[in-house]
């Protein structure tokens, strides 16, 4: 029986991507754990592996196809022993569902944790409490139609609901409504959308011919999404701090100075970035109430400090995530930001490398930014800015000195971080970082 290779998911949030190459022609034999393809999602290029063996009968999605839905058919398999051009003729379009999905992204590499899916991502359950099989695509779409999924017929494989099956149930009107909410529980709000002025009414204000057309691309699209969700659901509130920097550039001088060389080469080189990270992951920990994030129902309070790093990358950013970073020692940090920077430059992030965290630190400094605010990120409460050291006259025990400062801002989701707690948390920042013998304890 052929089988289907469909697009697979890659994250718990990916509705779609782009099928940047194929590493397989049609006639190829392929094994269970062979790469078969690249797909480019808003901010990563990620391998494919397949699951199964046989041969590749056809391929139906080309390579360079952008916006191919998940759980959408992209080649056929002809199983061991099975003919190839007729798997190529059935497996294509036909009545019944592939046995199983069968691409499916690699496992994430150790040590990096993966991110936790949502309760969304759950099979959903009849009321008779049969698990229903359904991608999370398909249960937020029944969600926001008001549709129940035992009563959605699917199509995917082994019977599962996939996103074209809802949207049949939506148009026909055939399946019947969701349970309603109890009473006095709030509708869900729409998701914001990321609107300006209309093309038309921006154009009409230049000359013809005086400008040309981008398209947004995928990650320009998501930026702008999620920053309009953010500014528009999250009341921002900022507390700003300046910290004196001399003991913390002599003892990273003196670190890096004591490094051992393997290869000719440091096996480190801590960068004021790396300190920074280290001393908000320890506030953190100090703070625990600041190490949160909101929902509805409960303040999620955080076990770890997993701090995210804004790297700029062509078209946009991404924030690569330092998992437990109160926990590693400063060369640790280091030596894995310059590993996750230099993978986000070249889009080879995994998802779970990227998504989550429960803060972040945005450092401008190096291009000469005195101070700033951030947007904090969701699921984030807490977002540091951080400027550019510089020489400052102080006055000390009064007399005028000239110190290396630098001024820090920090955004929080005052739902859950009012300011307070906000500035506590920057206080404890501020001592590890004019006291940075206490990040090696």
């Amino acid at each position: 029986m052929p089988i289907n290779i469909t697009m697979p998911a890659l994250s718990p949030t990916m509705e779609e991507g782009n099928l940047a190459k194929w590493l397989v022609k049609e006639g190829d034999k392929v094994k269970s754990g062979d790469v078969i393809a690249e797909i480019e999602t808003d901010k990563a290029t990620m391998e494919v592996e397949a699951v199964d063996e046989g041969t590749v009968a056809k391929i139906v999605v080309p390579a360079g196809t952008d916006g191919v839905k998940v759980n959408a058919l992209i080649a056929v398999l002809a199983a061991d022993g099975e003919d190839v051009a007729a798997a190529a003729k059935g497996g294509n379009g036909a009545a019944a569902p592939a046995p199983a999905a069968k691409a499916e992204a690699p496992a994430p590499a150790a040590p990096s944790a993966p991110a936790a899916a949502p309760a969304a991502a759950q099979p959903a359950k009849a009321e008779g409490g049969a698990r229903i099989f359904s991608s999370p695509l398909a249960r937020r779409l029944a969600k926001a139609a008001g549709i129940d999924l035992s009563a959605v017929a699917g199509t995917g494989p082994h019977g599962r609901v996939v996103k074209k099956d809802v949207e049949a149930a939506v148009s026909g009107g055939a399946a019947k409504p969701a349970a309603a909410p109890a009473a006095g529980a709030a509708a869900p709000a729409a998701a914001p959308l990321a609107k300006g002025m209309s093309e038309d009414a921006v154009l009409k204000l230049f000359e013809p011919g005086s400008y040309e057309l981008v398209p947004h691309d995928g990650m320009r699209k998501t930026i702008a999404k999620r920053l309009v969700e953010s500014k528009q659901t999250i009341p921002h509130f900022y507390v700003s701090v300046d910290c004196e920097l001399d003991a913390l550039l002599a003892l990273r001088a003196q670190l890096n100075a004591a490094a051992p060389e393997q290869g000719g080469k440091p096996v480190y080189k801590l960068s004021v970035n790396d300190m920074v990270i280290k001393a908000l992951a320890l506030a953190l920990r100090d703070v625990p109430n600041a190490n949160v994030s909101w929902t509805e129902s409960n303040m999620v309070k955080h076990k770890h400090a997993d701090v995210g790093v804004a790297v700029s990358i062509p078209g946009g950013l991404i924030t690569p995530i330092i998992r437990q970073a109160e926990l590693k020692s400063l060369s640790a940090i280091s030596n894995e930001m310059k590993d996750l920077g230099q993978r986000a430059k070249d889009r080879k992030l995994k998802p779970e490398e990227y998504q989550g965290g429960t803060t972040a630190v945005s450092n401008m400094g190096m291009m000469g930014v005195k101070n700033f605010a951030a947007v904090v990120n969701p699921p984030h409460a807490t977002i540091l800015a951080v400027g550019a050291g510089e020489e400052r006259v102080v006055v000390k025990n009064k007399q005028m000195v000239i110190a290396n400062v630098m001024t820090v801002t920090l955004s929080t989701d005052h739902r859950c971080v009012d300011g307070a707690l906000g500035a506590e948390l920057l206080g404890a920042f501020k001592r590890y970082i004019e006291n940075p013998m206490g990040m090696l304890v």
